[in-house]
C-alpha cells in the first residue's frame, strides 16, 4: 500500500498566476507525478458560445494554473481535444516540454473530481491509483481545501482502487501502488481513518480470494489466530470434538462430508472502558462450496471460494474496531465448514439439530450457510449477551438476481437498526436496499418431520428465496435486535470498477466500520421504531 505523508497547505497565490504556491518540487525531491484537480463545469442554463457549450471548460482546482504555464500547455484545448470534461475519475495526462525534461516531474496529471461529493472523490482516488501504478513519487494538491469527509472518500478510493488479489506462481501480478504519495493540505485524521479502512478491506479481500486449498476451516482460525496476535484480541476457536460437545449440529452437518472439519472462530474487541454497546458480528465461513450431495454446475462452483467472504469480513471489521480504538465491545463469530461431498455428508431428508434445540429437515444441501449461521446466531443470542446481532452472507442466489452485483439485501427485526445501517451504506459506498421480513411466508418453512424446514420445497414453487433464508435466521436470534445482510450479489466483481477491484471486493467491511463508529444503540427494550 502507498505510504501517504503531508506536506503544507498551497499558499494563497498573490500577484501574477505564476507565483509559487509550494507545490512544484525541486529537482533533488525525486518527484516523478504531479496531480492537480479539475472539477466539472458548473451547470448552467444556457452559453453563448457554442464551442463552450459543446466542450464545457473544466473548473481548476488549486495548483492548475501555475502547473500549465510551468508545462505549457493549454489545458481548456488539450481537454476539448481529449473529450476531458472533469468528470470524477477522468484523468489527462501532460508530459514536461522537451527544454524542461530535466527540471519537471515527467508526468503531469489532471484529474476529474466531478463536484467533489463524497463519491466523486471516490472515484478519482481510484482512478489516480491506477494511473500511477508503478510511480515512484506523486505529490498531488487534490485534497487541498475539501473536508475532511472528502479527503477520507479520496484516500479509501485510492487505497482501494490500486488493490491486485494475490497470485500464486511465477507470474507477476503487474505494476505495484505507487511507492510514495505526497498531499498538500492533507488532514491526519481523514488519512488515519482511510488507511485504517482500506487496510481492513484489502485483508478481507486477501483472505477471500485465496484459494480452497489453501484458506481451509483451519487455516482462516490460524488467519484468525494472527489477526489476534496482532491487534491485542481475546480469541477462541472450537474444533470438531468441542463443536460436537456443544451442540453445534448445524455446522457439523455442513462439514460432515469433507477432509477439513469444520471450526468455530469467537474474537473479541473489549475497549478499555466499556460505556457502549456489545455488537456482535457473525460471518458465514464456508471454504469451498461444492453444494454437497446437492451439487452444483461446474461453472457456478468456480466461485464458491469466496463463499466464506462473511467470515472474511467479519474478522478483518474486529481488527479494524480495535485499531480505532471505537467505545463498543466488538465480537465476531467465524462459522467455517466446507461443504463437501463424501460418503459422511449430510444429505436431503435428514433432520439436523442446531445448537438452541430447534430440529431442521434438510431439503437441499447448497442452502448450508444459513444452517451454519443458525448455529452461530443461536450461540451468539444465548452465550454472549449481545445488544446487537448482525450476520453477513454470501447466502441467496435470489438477493444476487433481484439487487445485482451493486448493492447488498438488508433485512432487520427492528426499525431504528434499520435506519442506522441504511445511513452506513450511504456514508461507506457499500450500497445496501431493504428487502421485508414478510412473516406472511413462514408456512414455506413447515416441516412434517422437525420443528422446521430450511429452504421452501420445490413443489410449493414459491421464490421469495432471500426473503425465506431471512425468515428462517431470525427463529435463532431470540429477539434481540438483528440484521441481516446478504451480499451474495457484491462479494466479487469480475473487473476493475471505480474502489472495486477484481475479484473479491469485501463487501461490507466498510459498511460495518462506518456503523460501528457512528450508530447509537439504545436498550434492547427502548426501540419500538
Amino acid at each position: 500500500m502507498t505510504a501517504v505523508s503531508a506536506i503544507g497547505q498551497l499558499n494563497a497565490r498573490t500577484g501574477a498566476p505564476t507565483a509559487g504556491t509550494g507545490l512544484h518540487p525541486a529537482a533533488s525531491e525525486g518527484v516523478d507525478v504531479l496531480v492537480v484537480a479539475l472539477a466539472a463545469a458548473a451547470e448552467t442554463s444556457a452559453r453563448e458560445d457554442t464551442e463552450e457549450a459543446l466542450h464545457p471548460t473544466p473548473a481548476p482546482r488549486r495548483g492548475a494554473v501555475e502547473t500549465a504555464l510551468a508545462y505549457g500547455v493549454d489545458v481548456a484545448a488539450r481537454a476539448a481535444t481529449a473529450g476531458f470534461t472533469g468528470k470524477a475519475g477522468e484523468t489527462l495526462l501532460v508530459q514536461p516540454p522537451s527544454g524542461r525534461a530535466e527540471e519537471l516531474p515527467g508526468k503531469l496529471i489532471y484529474l476529474g473530481v466531478g463536484d467533489e461529493s463524497v463519491q466523486g472523490m471516490r472515484k478519482a482516488g481510484a482512478a489516480l491509483a491506477r494511473t500511477t501504478r508503478g510511480d515512484a513519487k506523486v505529490r498531488a494538491a487534490v485534497l487541498d481545501g475539501l473536508g475532511a469527509e472528502a479527503q477520507q472518500a479520496f484516500l479509501e478510493g485510492f487505497f482501494l482502487g490500486g488493490y491486485r488479489a494475490p497470485r500464486l506462481g511465477k507470474t507477476p501480478a503487474g505494476p505495484p501502488m505507487a511507492r510514495e504519495m505526497e498531499l498538500t493540505g492533507l488532514d491526519p485524521d481523514a488519512l488515519r481513518l482511510a488507511e485504517i479502512t482500506a487496510r481492513a478491506v484489502w485483508f478481507s479481500r486477501d483472505l477471500t480470494n485465496l484459494p480452497p486449498d489453501v484458506a481451509t476451516p483451519e487455516w482462516m482460525a490460524a488467519q484468525s489466530r494472527a489477526a489476534a496476535a496482532r491487534a491485542g484480541l481475546e480469541i477462541t476457536v472450537l474444533d470438531e470434538a468441542e463443536l460436537k460437545r456443544r451442540g453445534f449440529g448445524g455446522l457439523l452437518a455442513v462439514g460432515s462430508g469433507s477432509a477439513n472439519p469444520p471450526r468455530l472462530v469467537q474474537v473479541s474487541y473489549r475497549p478499555a472502558a466499556e460505556t457502549g454497546a456489545h455488537v456482535v458480528l457473525a460471518g458465514k465461513g464456508i471454504t469451498f462450496d461444492s453444494g454437497g450431495i446437492s451439487l452444483k454446475p461446474r461453472d457456478a462452483m468456480m466461485s464458491m471460494k469466496m463463499d466464506m467472504a462473511g467470515a472474511a469480513v467479519v474478522l478483518a471489521v474486529v481488527e479494524a474496531a480495535a485499531a480505532l480504538g471505537l467505545e463498543h465491545r466488538v465480537t465476531g463469530v467465524l462459522a467455517l465448514a466446507e461443504n463437501a461431498i463424501g460418503g459422511s455428508a449430510y444429505r436431503p431428508g435428514d433432520v439436523v439439530r442446531t445448537y438452541n434445540g430447534t430440529t431442521v429437515e434438510i431439503g437441499n444441501t447448497d442452502a448450508e450457510g444459513r444452517m451454519v449461521l443458525a448455529d452461530a446466531l443461536a450461540y451468539a443470542a444465548a452465550e454472549l449477551s449481545p445488544d446487537v446481532l448482525v450476520d453477513i452472507a454470501t447466502l441467496t442466489g435470489a438477493a444476487a438476481l433481484g439487487l445485482g452485483q451493486q448493492h447488498g439485501a438488508l433485512f432487520s427485526n427492528t426499525p431504528g437498526l434499520l435506519r442506522a445501517m441504511e445511513q452506513a451504506g450511504q456514508v461507506s459506498g457499500d450500497r445496501i436496499w431493504q428487502l421485508p421480513l414478510v412473516h406472511e411466508y413462514e408456512y414455506a418453512l413447515e416441516s412434517d418431520t422437525a420443528d422446521l424446514a430450511h429452504v421452501a420445497p420445490p413443489a410449493l414453487k414459491f421464490g421469495a428465496g432471500a426473503i425465506v433464508a431471512a425468515l428462517f435466521l431470525e427463529k435463532f436470534v431470540d429477539g434481540v435486535p438483528w440484521a441481516h445482510l446478504d451480499i451474495a450479489g457484491p462479494m466479487r466483481a469480475g473487473s476493475d470498477n471505480h474502489e472495486t477491484a477484481k475479484g473479491a471486493t469485501g463487501f461490507g467491511t466498510r459498511l460495518l466500520i462506518s456503523f460501528l463508529r457512528n450508530a447509537t444503540f439504545p436498550p434492547k427494550a427502548q426501540d419500538a421504531g
